[in-house]
C-alpha cells in the first residue's frame, strides 16, 4: 500500500492530508505547527503507516525548506511541486472541494495522480546554489548602483574625466580617484607624481602622455569646484564599498564553483553559458524532472508568449508573459546575450529572427526560449550540449 501525504505549507501552521491508493482520505485533515514539536508530531504520524509514504509539498516561499529537511532526513520520499501545477490541477475540477483547508488534499491527490518521482538527491545542493546565486544577483545590483552613483558625482566636478579611460573603473582610474576627484585637484596634481601613479597602476600602459592629457582636460573643465571637499568623501566611501562588494562577489563565485563541482551537470557545455550564469539557471530550475514538458518549463520561466483576445479579435502581436521565476528569466536573458555572440546555433537563430523583421528584444526573447529548451533536454538526458546545424533550403 502506498500513502500520499499532501502538505499545505504556511508560515505558522501546515495543513496535512493523507490519501490511500484509491484517493480516499485515510486520516482526517489535520494541522501541525511550524515548530520542532509540530514537525516531530508529523513524522510520528507518518512513520507508523503500513506502506510506502510519498509526501508532496509546494515550493512556497521558504517555509517548505524546514519540512523538506526534516522529512528527507527521516527517510521519506518527498516531491517538491511547482505551485502553478497545483493551481492548474485545482482548475481541472477533478475533485469537488472548496475550502482552503482541503488544499492539502489537492496536493496529495496531485502526487497520486501525477505519479511523480521523489525529487532528486541533488536538491539540497541546488537549494544552497539558489541561495548563493540570488545573493550574487543582489551583490551585482549593489555594485551597479554604487558605480552609477559614483559616475553621477564625478559628472558634477569633472565631467570630462569619463572620456579619458575606457571605463572609470579600470585599475589605474580607481587609483587616481583615491587621490583626486575634482578638476581642480587633477590640475594641481604634480605632473611627475601623476605620471608615476599612472605607470604603476597600469603596468606601464599609461605614462606622461596620459598624465598631460588628464591635466589638459582638468584645466578646461566646467566642473563645479566648490563641491570638491564633500565629493571627495563620497567618492572614497563609494570606491571602498565597490571594492568590498566585488570581494564578496568573488567569494560567492568560489562557493558556487564548489557546489557546481558536486553535481552532474552539462549546462556549461553550452557556448555562452559560464559558471555563474549556469549556476543561476540550474538553481532556479531545481529538479528538472518536475517539468513534464518543454512548454511547462518555458511557462515557469515566464518566457512563454501571451496573446490578447477579445470576442472575434485576436492580437497578432505577442509578448512574454513574465510569470514564473524572475531570477531564471534574468539568467536566461544574460545567457542569450552571450550566446548570440559565442554560440553558432544561437547566433544563426538570432540573425534569422532579425531577418524576419523582429526587433532586437523580440529576437533575443526567442533565443531565450530556444536556449531554455536546449537546456531542458540536456538536463533531462544528462548529456553535453551538441549544436544543431541550421536547416538549409534544398
Amino acid at each position: 500500500m502506498t500513502y500520499y501525504c499532501g502538505i499545505d505549507v504556511a508560515k505558522r501552521k501546515h495543513a496535512v492530508a493523507i490519501l490511500n491508493e484509491r484517493g480516499q482520505v485515510s486520516k482526517a485533515v489535520f494541522e501541525v505547527e511550524n515548530t520542532h514539536a509540530g514537525l516531530a508530531f508529523l513524522v510520528d504520524t507518518l512513520q507508523p503507516l503500513d506502506g510506502e509514504v510519498l509526501v508532496g509539498l509546494e515550493a512556497t516561499g521558504h517555509y517548505w525548506l524546514s519540512l523538506y529537511d526534516v522529512l528527507t532526513r527521516q527517510g521519506f520520499a518527498v516531491v517538491v511541486i511547482n505551485p502553478l501545477q497545483i493551481h492548474a490541477y485545482r482548475k481541472s475540477g477533478v475533485r469537488k472541494v472548496k475550502n482552503d483547508r482541503t488544499d492539502a488534499v489537492w496536493i496529495a491527490d496531485f502526487v497520486r495522480i501525477a505519479n511523480k518521482p521523489a525529487s532528486n538527491r541533488d536538491i539540497p545542493i541546488l537549494l544552497q546554489l539558489r541561495e548563493l546565486t540570488r545573493f550574487r544577483f543582489w551583490l551585482v545590483e549593489q555594485i551597479g548602483d554604487c558605480k552609477r552613483k559614483l559616475v553621477t558625482i564625478l559628472d558634477r566636478v569633472f565631467p570630462e574625466y569619463e572620456k579619458l579611460f575606457s571605463s572609470v573603473f579600470v585599475t589605474s582610474s580607481r587609483a587616481l580617484l583615491q587621490e583626486a576627484v575634482s578638476a581642480q585637484d587633477f590640475a594641481a596634481f604634480d605632473l611627475q607624481e601623476l605620471t608615476d601613479l599612472l605607470a604603476k597602476t597600469s603596468r606601464g600602459r599609461f605614462g606622461a602622455e596620459k598624465a598631460m592629457q588628464i591635466q589638459a582636460q582638468a584645466r578646461q573643465s566646467i566642473g563645479v569646484g566648490f563641491l570638491a571637499n564633500a565629493v571627495q568623501v563620497e567618492m572614497r566611501c563609494l570606491l571602498a564599498q565597490i571594492e568590498l562588494l566585488e570581494e564578496q562577489q568573488a567569494e560567492v563565485d568560489a562557493a558556487e564553483a564548489e557546489l557546481m563541482a558536486q553535481i552532474p551537470q552539462h549546462i556549461t557545455s553550452i557556448q555562452g553559458i559560464g559558471l555563474p550564469t549556469g549556476a543561476a539557471i540550474l538553481a532556479e530550475i531545481g529538479d528538472v524532472h518536475r517539468f513534464e514538458s518543454e512548454d511547462k518549463i518555458v511557462a515557469y520561466a515566464g518566457i512563454d508568449a501571451t496573446v490578447h483576445q477579445s470576442g472575434q479579435f485576436q492580437a497578432t502581436e505577442t509578448h512574454m508573459s513574465k510569470r514564473g521565476s524572475p531570477y531564471l528569466r534574468l539568467a536566461l536573458w544574460q545567457a542569450a546575450s552571450m550566446a548570440i555572440q559565442h554560440n553558432e546555433e544561437m547566433k544563426a537563430y538570432y540573425q534569422k529572427k532579425r531577418a524576419e523583421g523582429k526587433a532586437h528584444g523580440t529576437a533575443l526573447g526567442a533565443v531565450c526560449r530556444k536556449l531554455l529548451i536546449r537546456i531542458y533536454v540536456i538536463l533531462k538526458e544528462n548529456r553535453p550540449y551538441e549544436a544543431r546545424k541550421p536547416k538549409t533550403a534544398s
